[in-house]
């Protein structure tokens, strides 16, 4: 993929990894629900964000982009609770979320920049 727009492939290459990652962990009463939260947070980032190089508007694409960073937030969430219940992820797990970390980072200093040239 070779987008003029660096974050695109960075969020679908953390969208692969997520997918990954799940099929990794063996499928329990407990880790399921997780897995399916995991799945739906991890890869919405990278929709949300290309959405966003789409928007209809200004405010259009800050909606987009904080909804990148909640849907973050939450992945963020998930792979605590699947690293913490999964020792044997935990690794992995951490390494997902170094990267989903930088994600929030990225998106909440866009939002910010966007605040500021108001």
């Amino acid at each position: 993929m070779n987008s003029k727009y660096p974050l695109e492939e960075r969020t679908t290459k953390f969208s692969e990894d997520i997918i990954v990652f799940v099929k990794k962990v063996k499928p329990s009463i407990i880790i399921t629900p997780l897995l399916s939260q995991i799945i739906r947070s991890g890869t919405s980032i990278g929709a949300n964000y290309m959405e966003a190089n789409n928007a209809s508007s200004k405010k259009d694409f800050q909606n987009k982009i904080f909804i990148c960073k909640k849907e973050a937030q939450e992945t963020k969430y998930w792979l605590h609770l699947i690293g913490k219940t999964e020792p044997i992820h935990e690794k992995d797990a951490q390494s997902l979320t170094e990267e989903v970390s930088q994600l929030i980072m990225i998106f909440q200093k866009i939002i910010t920049t966007l605040k500021n040239d108001k």
